[in-house]
């Protein structure tokens, strides 16, 4: 059964829009930030790394965000446009504002941190006059995150893409991605995050991200069939309760639950599990396999991003998911 319905004769598969950042990964793994001396560059942001994931997978992929004015901001460019990702609405800041870091620490393949640097960063400036109707409407999906929804004028900017998406008939997934570091407020949080939300067609999170939206709600034991089930009172279809090692449960508005199995994988990092997972997942839905398989398949996709030193740098092939896929089936791929 399909639960969404893509609209078909548009120029974009996919378009992403909100946080363009710089991940500068450790090189010396195993070892706490304090001792760590060298750090890998990478194009970051949970969206931004949802779209080399799309774009990877062999979808027509479009991203609309803002980047700083200096080398950072022209590193994020041009690495999205070798990956195929057109960035015409990748609008250039001009008041001086820069590009956003985050330091990730590997102390074990278990215990992992970000050390963010997330002041006046150009990506939270993107203004809605700056948002593209015209590519929206040609888009059969779009995705939004939760940390462009931290401020203004981004958080505009993200309900004017709402507004042109549910407009134009374009399908829309919320990864929700919730970062404390960018909010003022649980409050505050709760209040942009449920506005959002009530406008999507895919809800995507972690039992903590639904349950910071949950705070003016009675859900004491953080039943996900109760977390699920209110959003299909709005627009949503689909909404994905993610549990880390122990699966994702996905929910749908006929009142159905789905489970996949996961893969084993051999461990590195955590950072851009959740990423891949989104890429591989909005992927299946789009070629119309069950929930199941596209869960599988956003699973070996995570595997495999988590596998790497790298999140946007890893992010799969088709070719890389289905061999991965038969490696673990032959045993061949054992858990860390």
């Amino acid at each position: 059964m399909q639960h969404v319905t893509f609209p078909t004769s548009r120029t974009f598969d996919f378009a992403a829009i909100g946080r363009l950042c710089i991940d500068l990964n450790a090189n010396e793994i195993n070892r706490p930030m304090e001792e760590t001396m060298t750090f890998t560059k990478y194009v970051g942001g949970s969206p931004a790394n949802i779209a080399i994931g799309m774009s990877r997978l062999g979808q027509k992929t479009a991203f609309i965000g803002k980047i700083a004015n200096d080398q950072m901001g022209r590193f994020i460019a041009s690495y999205l446009q070798r990956e195929g990702i057109d960035t015409s609405s990748v609008t250039v800041d001009d008041t001086g504002a820069v590009t956003g870091l985050a330091f990730t620490e590997i102390k074990s393949p278990s215990e992992c941190s970000i050390l963010m640097y997330r002041d006046n960063v150009a990506d939270l400036l993107l203004k809605p006059e700056e948002v593209s109707e015209e590519l929206i409407s040609q888009a059969k999906l779009l995705l939004i995150s939760g940390t462009a929804l931290a401020q203004s004028p981004s958080r505009e900017a993200v309900f004017q893409a709402l507004e042109y998406a549910k407009k134009h008939g374009t399908v829309i997934a919320f990864d929700l991605d919730y970062r404390p570091y960018t909010w003022k407020s649980a409050e505050e949080t709760a209040v942009y995050y449920n506005l959002a939300a009530e406008k999507c067609d895919i809800l995507i999170g972690t039992r903590e991200e639904f349950d910071q939206m949950e705070m003016f709600e009675s859900n004491p034991e953080h039943d996900d069939r109760v977390t699920a089930t209110k959003w299909f009172s709005y627009s949503a279809k689909i909404a994905i309760i993610k549990h880390g090692k122990e699966g994702s449960i996905a929910y749908t508005k006929d009142g159905s639950e789905h489970r996949a199995k996961s893969y084993p994988a051999k461990v590195i990092k955590t950072f851009g599990a959740g990423d891949s997972y989104a890429a591989g997942f909005l992927y299946g839905v789009m070629q119309g396999w069950t929930l199941e398989k596209s869960m599988e398949y956003g699973s070996a996709a995570a595997c495999i991003v988590i596998s790497s030193h790298s999140c946007s740098d890893a992010m799969p092939t088709t070719e890389q998911v289905e061999d991965y896929i038969k490696r673990c089936e032959r045993g061949e791929i054992t858990a860390s």
